[in-house]
């Protein structure tokens, strides 16, 4: 692993963020508690002094801090060095699901739950609509927006000004492809999905032992970068108000075209992260991979056999004269609104993320692609040139295809559902190689029953 230092990206080190489930959670409660309000604070609170916040920082406190992040006692330290009478117990509570679940199990309970705690950007609807988020916001954390790429922080915002959590990283989709492949069979990067479908036929057919891509039939996570990429909006929440559209215009738009090049036999749709996925990649069976900005590093230790071969370059374009591309993965600190402490924990949250050397850390010790504006146009992170990659810039393509990242996408407050319903539904379609259309009305239909029956009034598309 280089030296923090260095922004070197073909590390070995596996590492992936997932936007996973988050576990069942029974919603009717909390939203009567709500009452129609999407919980917490407002940040036109009135602001924390200046006074108290000196006194909070000189006032020997210990904060408990959940995250997943190896190896994050490297920055704590750095907060603690400036702020020595604040001590930090970090505890890995498991990544993403597993915490998520002991974390609502506390927040029922009423004690046990952390201070500060690693969510998922996905996630973080999921704890608002239960109020168990302290609006960072009169803390002094908005005055960090302009620091963070602006998707990021329309990720974490509410819809009052709130700032729910500090962005940490993030997960821009673009496509790693092997050159190698595409040069042997004269195929040029695609720029569009027409492109990229006709790559797809091309290629099957002068070699039915390799496909142009796989589309995992497990990987909710994947559709929808896709989805967001496109410009769907599958789902508005507004307090008890929630609008479902993953059956709309657009979203078929996307059924169709997947669900063809999976008929068709022409592309992959085996569950990915699996040995055999490894194995494929490996031994050269996927020409591509539609993945994130965490991809590359990722791959460049589970594909090692494949050294030299991959390139990075956007998604195909729907609109090739209006780039665009969708987010997998990536997450943030947040302070539980329980906290005892919520002075120290803010000022963690946030130092720990804008902090230039913390921030930096993430990027050069974690490999985390990073949240902020500042790294994502330092001329040693997007200089990078990995042998991995033949040279190539990729932190920079990618810190590019992070500025076409639509900043309105939304999540809902179910996202467990979303994915356990979308993987009996589409997924399954794509897997059978049956009607990805009519499966996408079936997962509107099994949505808008779940969230009605949580309490939600439900708008379709």
């Amino acid at each position: 692993m280089p030296s923090s230092g260095s922004f070197a990206s073909s590390s070995p080190m596996s590492r992936r963020l997932f936007l996973t489930a988050t576990g069942a959670v029974s919603l009717g409660a909390a939203l009567t508690a709500c009452g129609g309000d999407s919980g917490g604070s407002s940040s036109s609170s009135k602001p924390v002094s200046q006074a108290d916040i000196d006194k909070a920082m000189k006032t020997p406190t210990e904060l408990t801090f959940w995250t997943w992040v190896p190896n994050i006692a490297q920055e704590i330290a750095l907060f603690e060095k400036k702020y020595p009478a604040i001590k930090v117990k970090v505890v890995n509570a498991g990544q993403g699901t597993p915490q998520y679940t002991k974390l609502r199990t506390a927040l029922k309970a009423g004690s046990g739950a952390p201070d500060m705690v690693q969510i998922e950007f996905q996630a973080i609807p999921t704890f608002t609509i239960t109020n168990s988020l302290l609006d960072l916001g009169p803390y002094g954390a908005s005055a960090l927006k302009d620091k963070f790429v602006d998707w990021t922080w329309g990720q974490v915002s509410g819809a009052k000004g709130e700032v729910w959590a500090i962005p940490q990283d993030t997960g821009p989709m673009g496509m790693l492809y092997r050159k190698d492949i595409f040069d042997k069979h004269g195929i040029q990067v695609p720029e569009t999905w027409d492109d990229f479908a006709a790559a797809a036929r091309k290629l099957h057919k002068a070699d039915p032992d390799v496909y142009l891509t796989n589309l995992a039939a497990n990987q909710v996570a994947a559709w929808h970068g896709l989805l967001w990429q496109a410009g769907a909006k599958p789902y508005a929440t507004s307090g008890s108000d929630i609008t479902i559209s993953v059956d709309d215009a657009v979203s078929k738009k996307l059924g169709d075209y997947w669900g063809t090049l999976a008929k068709e036999g022409v592309i992959g749709v085996e569950p990915d992260f699996t040995d055999s996925w490894y194995a494929a990649l490996n031994k050269g069976k996927y020409a591509t991979w539609l993945t994130a900005a965490w991809g590359p590093v990722f791959l460049s230790g589970s594909a090692k056999a494949t050294a030299g071969k991959w390139r990075a370059a956007p998604l195909p374009q729907w609109d090739a004269a209006k780039p665009s591309s969708g987010n997998w993965g990536g997450s943030t600190t947040a302070v539980i609104r329980s906290t005892k402490n919520p002075i120290a924990a803010a000022l963690f949250a946030q130092f720990l993320n804008s902090d230039p050397a913390s921030a930096k850390m993430f990027a050069t010790e974690q490999f985390f692609f990073p949240a902020t504006k500042a790294l994502l146009t330092d001329p040693e992170f997007v200089g990078d040139t990995p042998s991995f990659y033949g040279g190539q810039k990729v932190n920079q393509v990618f810190a590019d295809i992070g500025a076409t990242v639509n900043s309105s996408f939304q999540w809902p407050p179910f996202l467990d559902q979303a994915a356990t319903d979308w993987t009996e539904t589409v997924g399954k379609s794509l897997a059978d190689k049956s009607d990805t259309v009519a499966a996408l009305g079936t997962w509107q239909s099994r949505l808008t029953k779940y969230a009605k029956a949580q309490g939600f009034s439900v708008k379709s598309s």
